[in-house]
């Protein structure tokens, strides 16, 4: 069994549509941050777990979906329709078989499905990560996996949109075997709205985050 989770703000629309994509052998942990849609409730109509965090931020969603997972190995994934998540295994898979540390996919876009600010941005973090940490990585793709246990063995202490960085910074001084592996990336599910990539604002408050966990 693999622990799937969605970090959830205000994803009710998304959620059927992702949640019904889930395969044989995961289950889906949904971290609602604080969700005025229903989203919990959609979450749980379609055989999600719920859990609660009051406390606003994508790392403070995740790590605590991460704390209620019992799985040993987990995936982390976007709740907004633009991942399939009959992809899973292709991260999964890699970890489970020990062949890797830290999976991250590496995402291929359809027309629309990444805004230009935040695709350049990304790929100014990756060159980082590559110049300066060693990390031959491409994207810092949300959807991911890892052994749970290692994960919380990391120590990760951002709570913001930082998060996933610094956990791919974490890894790699520790030595983890990083691999990346080609997903299909999508559109968000129509009548939704990223709350980073949506809009350039939302990209540089991601970026500045980010920055400041490689400063550190």
């Amino acid at each position: 069994m693999v622990d799937v989770i969605l970090p959830c703000l205000n994803e009710a629309a998304a959620l059927p549509q992702v949640l019904s994509g889930l395969p044989a052998g995961y289950r889906a942990i949904v971290a609602d941050n604080g969700s005025a849609d229903g989203s919990a409730d959609v979450a749980r109509s379609h055989g999600a777990r719920v859990v609660h965090i009051p406390v606003r931020g994508f790392g403070a969603a995740v790590h605590a979906g991460l704390e209620a997972a019992t799985a040993d190995v987990v995936c982390i994934v976007d709740a907004d329709g633009s991942f399939d998540l009959r992809e899973l295994p292709k991260v999964a898979d890699p970890v489970t078989a020990g062949q890797a540390d830290l999976v991250l996919g590496r995402r291929i876009p359809g027309t629309g499905a990444w805004p230009w600010h935040a695709r350049q941005a990304n790929r100014l973090l990756a060159w980082r990560l590559r110049r300066h940490i060693g990390v031959r990585l491409h994207d810092l793709g949300p959807m991911r996996a890892a052994r749970r246990t290692a994960l919380l063995e990391l120590g990760l202490r951002d709570r913001r949109f930082g998060y996933p960085l610094e956990m791919v910074v974490a890894a790699a001084r520790q030595g983890w075997r990083i691999h990346e592996v080609p997903v299909t990336y999508a559109p968000r599910a129509e009548g939704t709205r990223s709350k980073v990539t949506g809009t350039v604002s939302g990209t540089a408050r991601a970026v500045r985050d980010m920055a400041r966990v490689l400063a550190r």
